[in-house]
């Protein structure tokens, strides 16, 4: 279950180590991560996208061939595109990327700085900070059949009323099937339970 607080702790201190910003995928699953978090600058961002180079991303190669940490600037890295050089035009001069985890649940992370490359201690410090997050997220929330079936159907609009005429029972013990929902996924209201499976892939 995921720790909402402790999470946006460490979200924090992976924005403290990238003074231009970061990408986070983490446990990426047949090409879709689990969570996505980016605060690189929109310009970058939308100029990424609108070229479509996440496919020619050297660090996109490595991290899907590799785990642990590298700078951008490891000469051992192939950038036949260009990539880096574009990023240095908005800012993103220098970088260091995280790849941890099995192939099929990949967490990846890209930090970015203007002013100078990460020390060492900033590379060791950024590749605990993202196994934590890596941890922290690992969908491990199991839901049972009746508890999923509940939120998918209020998910689609249905009142508790109707929702529990739809599955054949009481509504009191459709708000028990919620309440466990809510209890496995740390969530306070239905509404955050919904979303927290959806964002597991559990919906």
């Amino acid at each position: 279950m995921l720790d909402r607080e402790q999470f946006d702790r460490e979200l924090d201190r992976l924005g403290d180590l990238a003074e231009a910003g970061y990408f986070l995928a983490l446990h990426i699953r047949f090409t879709t991560p689990v969570l996505l978090y980016q605060t690189y600058n929109r310009d970058w961002s939308d100029h990424y996208a609108a070229n479509g180079y996440v496919l020619r991303d050297p660090m996109t190669a490595w991290s899907f061939t590799k785990t642990g940490t590298t700078r951008w600037s490891d000469s051992r890295i192939p950038d036949p595109f260009g990539i880096f050089d574009e990023a240095r035009r908005f800012g993103l001069r220098y970088g260091a990327t995280v790849s941890l985890g099995p192939i099929m649940s990949r967490t990846v992370a890209s930090l970015a700085r203007s002013d100078r490359e990460f020390t060492d201690a900033e590379m060791k410090a950024m590749s605990a900070v993202v196994a934590a997050l890596h941890d922290l997220a690992e969908p491990t929330a199991r839901l049972t059949k009746a508890q999923i079936e509940a939120l998918k159907i209020v998910a689609d609009g249905n009142r508790h009323a109707a929702a529990a005429d739809m599955l054949g029972i009481s509504e009191s013990a459709l708000k028990l099937r919620l309440a466990g929902a809510r209890e496995r996924l740390s969530a306070r209201t239905t509404a955050e339970a919904i979303q927290r499976a959806k964002d597991y892939n559990l919906l």
